[in-house]
């Protein structure tokens, strides 16, 4: 079976030797991981940093609407939005992406041709999983062949929380093969794993199998991107190039709406991954609502007051 680590190989040779390398990695200290994301919360950002942070994360953001109600004129309309979020301000960084469902896919394509704004398609039975493998497959190819640039997947949480990782691992392989240039994101709907070992699990699980990303959840669940899980995966993507060389990125997803809560996840991107991991290709946002308090946090530095409700618009 082929990995992105081949350093790796024994590890993914069985279901039994891949279940040893996934319970042989360090448990997780909870409370020192929670304390040590909630540590780097507290850190101060200001004036010239918070400008930069505050358009560093407008860059980052895959702008999502993931509804049974979308229509084309909604997906044309966040295109425009993603590719000038500020349209009395054209110094406003356009976004990363702009997330939607596969039949949706085109459309999108369509409306940012040449804009450079990436178009990101969730697949595989989005958000829970529940489908065939050739079903999910077909999802997948029917995203690719519409034009998506990345596929968002979702990982089989049944198989993977009653132990049977290397069904989840093959899957992640067969999506990947189906992906082509498309970079995937693999997700784990990290609510629904109970356990920080499970995450740190996941993470490696997912990096082994060959994903681009690994994003934290699909926003659907009650609890979705934290702090303290995009910590744990952020150290599972720095440790994991230590030991292979290969660059994995990672996107929270669900529940950050204010600057403040992107600043804070910056904060934790520069201080465990490092650097390197501080542009959209290696770190994104999941988010529908975050950029418009973005924008208005933006507005309040360059002009010294808050806009209004409608300065922004609504989703």
């Amino acid at each position: 079976m082929p990995t992105t680590a081949p350093a790796f190989s024994d590890a993914t040779a069985s279901d039994s030797a891949l279940r040893r390398f996934l319970h042989g990695l360090p448990g997780v200290d909870a409370v020192g991981l929670e304390a040590r994301a909630a540590s780097l919360g507290t850190r101060s950002i200001k004036t010239t940093a918070k400008a930069y942070a505050i358009d560093l994360a407008i860059s980052m953001i895959d702008l999502t609407t993931l509804e049974g109600a979308d229509t084309p004129g909604k997906v044309r309309a966040l295109a425009a939005k993603a590719v000038h979020p500020d349209p009395t301000d054209r110094t406003a960084p356009r976004t990363a992406a702009v997330c939607v469902y596969p039949d949706m896919a085109a459309t999108a394509v369509a409306a940012l041709a040449g804009s450079g704004v990436k178009v990101a398609s969730v697949a595989t039975a989005f958000p829970a999983g529940r489908a065939a493998l050739d079903v999910k497959l077909a999802d997948v190819r029917d995203a690719v062949a519409a034009g998506a640039d990345e596929i968002d997947m979702v990982i089989d949480r049944g198989a993977f929380l009653s132990g049977r990782y290397l069904k989840v691992y093959e899957e992640i392989l067969a999506v990947k093969a189906e992906c082509g240039s498309a970079r995937l994101k693999v997700i784990f709907e990290t609510g629904e794993l109970s356990t920080y070992d499970n995450i740190r699990r996941a993470s490696w699980l997912g990096m082994l199998a060959g994903a681009d990303f690994i994003k934290t959840s699909t926003g659907k669940v009650g609890t979705n991107a934290t702090p303290a899980n995009t910590l744990l995966m952020l150290e599972a993507v720095r440790d994991f190039r230590a030991q292979t060389g290969v660059q994995i990125g990672v996107k929270p997803a669900g529940g950050i709406r204010t600057s403040k809560d992107a600043i804070k996840f910056l904060v934790l991107v520069n201080e465990t991954a490092g650097e390197d991991w501080l542009d959209n290709h290696w770190f994104r946002f999941g988010a529908s609502s975050l950029l418009n308090d973005l924008l208005m946090q933006r507005q309040k530095l360059s002009t010294g007051r808050y806009s209004g409700p409608d300065y922004v618009t609504v989703d």
